[in-house]
């Protein structure tokens, strides 16, 4: 007899343990089912809500395809296929107001992502503030910008920068200067750093909770060791707050080459003018003008084609990147 014999005893005890263990088994299953259920019903409605706001508007992109007459419809107005993407790239007049429209959009986004670093030293400067009431102040002061409007932070700029505003007045009182000088009407490149220089008066409190977040999740042990070694407050911040915060960081750098192309045009039709608009004019804002104020909605709705699917190709390559170097890919 060659085979294994198992024991009688060791048969009885283990037989009503598998029972037992297969039953836990298909309970445990059960409960993670309803709890997944139970999950998927809680973000059902903001499925809903991305799907009638993201994904069904992208029926729109049919209008590219017609001579589009918003007095006949879409079923009255002509069918030209490719004919508005074959302009783009005709017409040299064209190509070259979009190669400055494309210039201008890529200067002021990287003027943004060189400036991104600034939220996450200002969270940590933040932090770093011992006074509770203080550093809630600051906080809330820092952040309030965020929820003003374009319209409202651009009467503010007037209020203060136009040429009868307050800076002028000052300034022609004190004798410092003869004549207003024209900080909203001037144009050329400076346009580019006016622009950042306000998104970062109005995002970066905003810009900080999330690595105000970030450091509150930090292990406290690793600065009370660093504290037992003699590490000071300085000390501190460069060999461990900074570095716990750049994984967070590489992520949103990431976002933030991923949406290149997307500016917005709130903050750059409220400070258009005839002076700066050939340096303020973006990419959104170009789309706007072609199709609101120029009444060409199948062109600007092909330009929007355009650059909705080149964002998408950056963010495929910026995920592709992300995997590589860091061995996690963000979508």
């Amino acid at each position: 007899m060659t085979g294994q014999v198992t024991s009688p005893v060791v048969a009885e005890i283990e037989m009503p343990g598998e029972k037992k263990r297969r039953g836990w088994t298909r309970s445990q299953r059960g409960g993670t089912r309803k709890k997944s259920l139970v999950m998927f019903l809680w973000i059902l409605p903001f499925l809903v809500l991305l799907f009638l706001f993201s994904y069904l508007p992208l029926f729109g992109w049919v209008y590219s395809l017609y001579d589009y007459k918003p007095a006949l419809g879409l079923s009255g107005s002509e069918f030209v296929g490719l004919q508005w993407f074959q302009m783009l790239v005709s017409s040299p007049t064209q190509l070259q107001q979009i190669g400055q429209v494309l210039l201008n959009t890529l200067a002021i986004s990287f003027l943004g992502i060189a400036t991104s670093v600034l939220p996450l030293f200002f969270a940590v400067l933040l932090n770093e503030i011992k006074a509770p009431w203080f550093k809630n102040s600051v906080q809330t002061l820092t952040t309030l910008p965020n929820f003003i409007s374009w319209v409202l932070v651009y009467m503010i700029a007037f209020s203060l920068f136009s040429s009868t505003g307050l800076v002028n007045s000052v300034l022609l009182d004190a004798g410092i200067i003869t004549d207003p000088a024209k900080f909203l009407d001037s144009g050329g490149r400076g346009v580019w750093i006016t622009m950042t220089l306000w998104s970062i008066w109005k995002g970066l409190g905003w810009g900080a909770i999330i690595y105000l977040a970030a450091i509150a999740s930090i292990d406290q042990s690793l600065y009370e060791s660093a504290r037992i070694d003699g590490a000071g407050r300085f000390q501190l911040m460069r060999y461990i707050t900074i570095p716990q915060l750049m994984p967070t960081y590489l992520v949103l750098l990431l976002l933030s080459v991923a949406n290149l192309l997307n500016n917005g045009m709130e903050q750059y039709f409220v400070f258009q003018n005839a002076f700066n608009k050939e340096y303020i004019q973006v990419l959104d804002l170009y789309v706007y003008n072609i199709g609101i104020m120029g009444n060409s909605l199948s062109m600007a709705t092909a330009i929007g084609m355009l650059k909705s699917l080149i964002s998408v190709v950056l963010l495929f390559s910026v995920n592709a990147i992300a995997k590589r170097v860091r061995g996690e890919s963000l979508i």
